[in-house]
């Protein structure tokens, strides 16, 4: 295998916590902090992997965005991405666009592979990978715990509701990445030296043939139900009286 591509997206760090504008807009971004998409960078993670058993000789990285995102794939680089790019735009971006931007790219670059998240944590859409792997009419795995190549073939080990199920997908194919299929390298300084001098290409979202268009439009955020306090009871039939007094059961 020649090139993996791996799509990464910027998100609000998952230790941040989330504040919902006063007016229900949407949530504050304004000095919060903003990282790699955690199973973003487990897909990245395993590309690594695969490159380093010598099954793949070139792992990209892209990701969709403004100017700001770059310092994101700079971060890629860090980790061990060969090269980035970066397609450009300020528009708002939905699971069906990302995904013809993604395919746009995989064939750009002749991409046998390409790995991303099984879901973003800012959305929770879980919808891309499926769609490009529709848009690209090739097969897809997704929530892998585990990813073998084997010549033209790739056996993942899927988390499903009823456990595991393996299944062998022809190349090239999607992969999505589930928690547990491995855990990210920590990024060491002269890593982060070196991804400065690597390559960082720039392209508008218009010249890959792809026109944004936001199909769903947020009326209203609001923040979680804050939980109410437990109460302690003596025995089982003060239990049944409190469910019942809170309409739990009849």
């Amino acid at each position: 295998m020649r090139k993996i591509l791996v799509a990464v997206k910027k998100v609000v760090d998952y230790n941040t916590r989330i504040r919902v504008k006063a007016d229900g807009s949407g949530v504050v971004l304004d000095g919060v902090k903003m990282s790699l998409n955690p199973f973003d960078e487990i897909a990245l993670e395993e590309a690594f992997r695969i490159r380093e058993r010598g099954q793949a000789g070139e792992v990209i990285v892209v990701s969709i965005g403004a100017d700001d995102v770059q310092q994101h794939l700079r971060t890629a680089l860090a980790m061990g991405a060969d090269r980035a790019v970066l397609v450009k735009t300020e528009a708002v971006i939905e699971p069906l666009i990302a995904a013809q931007v993604l395919l746009a790219v995989a064939k750009q670059e002749g991409a046998e592979l390409v790995l991303l998240g099984k879901q973003a944590i800012d959305d929770d859409a879980n919808q891309t990978g499926q769609m490009l792997a529709a848009l690209w009419d090739r097969p897809q795995a997704t929530f892998a715990s585990k990813v073998e190549l084997k010549d033209n073939v790739a056996v993942v080990t899927r988390e499903v509701d009823a456990g595991l199920e393996t299944i062998e997908v022809d190349l090239p194919a999607v992969i999505t990445s589930d928690l547990r299929l491995n855990e990210p390298r920590y990024i060491k300084l002269p890593e982060i030296m070196k991804a400065k001098k690597k390559p960082l290409a720039v392209t508008e979202i218009g010249a890959l043939g792809v026109t944004p268009a936001q199909q769903h439009k947020v009326l209203k955020t609001e923040a979680p139900a804050q939980r109410s306090r437990g109460a302690m009871v003596k025995d089982t039939a003060e239990l049944v009286a409190a469910l019942r007094k809170i309409g739990v059961v009849a």
